[in-house]
């Protein structure tokens, strides 16, 4: 379960309305292998595939248990970077990233303007109905929680990654991760000590790939990985890896394109959907999900959704109150939606790591 970031506001309950939506492409998983562990809590087993889901009234954020903060590191190449860009193809906006690379093509999911998809009534009910109680959508993050992002050279040196869990399901190394010295490590100061989901992501200027680690750490033997997985920034995300593997996420999606960016934030749009989390998925996924995980105690829930599930904020809710900060998330939800990525406490939604964030306005 992931850990509450910023204490609740006396008397202070937002409910947001959501709607669940057509997930995906509009088409359906593969059957899913077995593997990968779940981001956070929850293990990733193998099971059959099932049909699209939809998106739902409720709101939210949960309570939770226990990730610790990451520290930035200094020095060396790593950094953030990038800039957001507009236009694309049939007018779809492409998100140029850290060290100027496209956030996938201008017609992938990610990138897919969801604001007048049809509304699916049944799975927006059942949302509803597995998250009830919970009154607040939630930030996973801020100037201590959240996942880091590495930025490095074209030059940088690959190494010798080890997957220690899932070799089996894992794109095979060596990765450009960065030293140790400098490498960025989700929930840890030092890469050598690993607690909690531990993720690593690198994005590799020029080439523009993206790595991703899942459970990282740095022992006398280099870069030990739970699984690993890498995605061509320049090509559509959904298919280039094996549909029924896992990734770095429990949904087998690149944890980085779901994430929003300091600077992007800061340019005021966020022009991709933005990963979440709830309790309990079902033994199915949706595209662009390739994998599907199914926590303690969810067995048989019917009412829990498959992953890649995607929802969005109902354009009728009035944002005008809220923070600057806030109310770029707010606009990216009506258009872009959330997507279904992990097991974690319900609701909560995840962004870059950066030392640079208004807590406040986060909160807001």
């Amino acid at each position: 379960m992931r850990k509450s970031v910023f204490p609740r506001r006396s008397g202070f309950t937002p409910l947001l309305f959501l709607m669940a939506i057509g997930c995906g492409d509009g088409t359906t998983g593969g059957a899913a292998g077995s593997g990968g562990l779940s981001g956070s809590g929850g293990s990733r087993t193998g099971g059959a595939v099932g049909t699209g889901g939809a998106v739902g009234t409720g709101g939210l954020s949960g309570t939770g248990g226990g990730r610790t903060g990451g520290a930035v590191g200094t020095g060396g190449a790593v950094g953030t970077g990038g800039v957001v860009g507009t236009g694309g193809a049939g007018g779809s906006p492409t998100v140029v990233g850290g060290g100027g690379c496209p956030l996938f093509t201008a017609d992938d999911a990610w990138n897919r303007d969801i604001s007048a998809a049809a509304v699916d009534a049944s799975w927006t009910t059942r949302l509803a109905a597995l998250v009830a109680g919970t009154t607040q959508i939630h930030p996973d993050f801020g100037t201590i929680y959240g996942i880091p992002i590495n930025v490095v050279p074209a030059a940088q040196p690959a190494v010798p990654v080890v997957f220690d869990d899932y070799p089996d399901e894992s794109d095979p190394g060596p990765y450009p991760f960065p030293a140790r010295a400098v490498a960025r490590v989700e929930g840890t100061t030092d890469p050598a000590s690993c607690s909690g989901d531990c993720h690593l992501l690198t994005v590799q200027q020029g080439a523009c790939m993206l790595y991703e680690g899942y459970a990282c750490r740095y022992a006398t033997d280099g870069w030990h990985c739970g699984n690993g997985a890498k995605w061509d920034l320049k090509r559509r995300s959904y298919g280039q890896r094996t549909s029924g593997w896992t990734s770095a996420d429990a949904a087998g999606l690149p944890i980085y394109a779901g994430l929003a960016r300091h600077d992007e934030v800061m340019a005021g749009v966020i022009s991709h959907a933005i990963r979440f989390t709830v309790r309990c998925t079902s033994a199915s996924f949706v595209a662009p999900a390739t994998h599907q995980a199914v926590p303690g105690g969810c067995a048989g829930n019917v009412n829990a959704p498959p992953m890649g599930l995607r929802i969005r904020l109902k354009a009728t809710f009035d944002i005008s109150s809220y923070s600057t900060t806030a109310q770029v998330f707010l606009r990216a939800f009506k258009k872009y939606g959330l997507i279904l990525a992990d097991n974690g406490s319900n609701f909560y939604f995840q962004s870059e790591q950066s030392p640079n964030w208004n807590d406040d306005e986060i909160n807001d």
